[in-house]
């Protein structure tokens, strides 16, 4: 290696073992970087040092001395992530159903070492288990790898869609036959990760969970743009839908308890409009994919929540009511 490139590879790697193993409360000494340039392999005396870490600050990447009684510390603290930033990512990944158990060991390990040896110790140290039924699936990763692919190249894609059985095997749908469809998005929902596409026969939107697609690969075939939903809006997709696989849009109105606003608020977004009845009622209308999930939502504030309209909605919940019947009946 010609003399020029190793003075470039020299200040490359002092600068990845500070960003690395150093912050403000852990600087690194100058023994101890030159301990970890010569476990890499790399010769460096402590004059040669002091113009590499000087060459470092004068090309804006920041490397801060702590002056000390016997000796100095340096550190750096420019950062792609905060330790916030990272707990939020660890948390999601622990919570996230569709992520196996292995790859969110893996995940977690990765989304730590972006904030440095030190802090990494410590993010997983305090790591929160959730007590979320993880899916072992481990081939989602490339079928969302696929899927991007597609998305952004607008082609169709092929797969081959299961179940479980009561025996946790794998039916597949169609006898195994592949579907072929027009990739639009992917969806994080109800602790599931969801395409949303459409067929080329099909006049609606059509999901189906990525953790249950398998051999997922991105078609030849262009995607067929004349065949896609009119007025097709994913943002307003994900805001009405109480299930991934729900029915037809209706707008409701509803009449509910004052104290249920950080309820509507969350599902239905904090633009709701809300109207003051008085006597602490309010009244909204939200557009809202009419499903049993919907209804379930709806039981779940009995005598403060109430549909008021349309009357086409009230028939089908209280027709969802009385199928619920059976799961009350005592064999004698």
């Amino acid at each position: 290696m010609g003399k020029e490139n190793f003075s470039k590879i020299k200040l490359l790697r002092i600068w990845e073992i500070l960003k690395q193993d150093s912050d403000e409360n852990n600087p690194l000494t100058t023994n101890q970087i030159l301990e970890k340039l010569s476990e890499s392999g790399i010769v460096c005396d402590r004059r040669t040092l002091y113009q590499d870490i000087a060459i470092l600050n004068s090309y804006g990447y920041e490397v801060i001395c702590k002056k000390g009684q016997h000796s100095n510390g340096y550190y750096v603290i420019d950062r792609s992530f905060d330790v916030p930033e990272l707990r939020i990512l660890i948390d999601a990944v622990q919570a996230a159903s569709f992520i196996s158990p292995k790859k969110t060991a893996e995940l977690t390990d990765k989304i730590a070492a972006l904030g440095g040896s030190y802090r990494a110790d410590i993010l997983k140290k305090n790591i929160v288990e959730f007590n979320t039924t993880k899916h072992n699936n481990e081939h989602i990763y490339y079928s969302v790898n696929a899927i991007e692919d597609a998305i952004l190249a607008e082609k169709k894609i092929s797969f081959q869609y299961f179940d479980l059985n009561e025996s946790h095997e794998r039916v597949f749908r169609k006898n195994g036959e592949k579907y072929l469809v027009n990739p639009v998005a992917m969806v994080f929902s109800n602790d599931n990760y969801y395409l949303i596409c459409y067929h080329d026969n099909h006049d609606d939107i059509t999901t189906y969970r990525i953790d249950r697609m398998l051999n997922v690969s991105v078609s030849d075939q262009e995607t067929n743009k004349t065949a896609q939903p009119k007025g097709l809006n994913i943002a307003k997709h994900r805001k009405q839908s109480f299930s991934m696989f729900g029915g037809k849009t209706e707008t409701v109105k509803f009449e509910a308890d004052k104290d249920l606003l950080d309820v509507i608020y969350d599902k239905f977004g904090e633009d709701t409009q809300i109207r003051s009845l008085g006597n602490g009622k309010i009244s909204f209308t939200a557009d809202v994919e009419i499903s049993p999930m919907f209804f379930g939502w709806c039981c779940s504030f009995p005598n403060r929540l109430k549909i008021l309209a349309p009357i086409s909605v009230l028939f089908e919940i209280r027709n969802h009511i009385k199928g619920l019947n059976y799961l009350f009946v005592i064999d004698k």
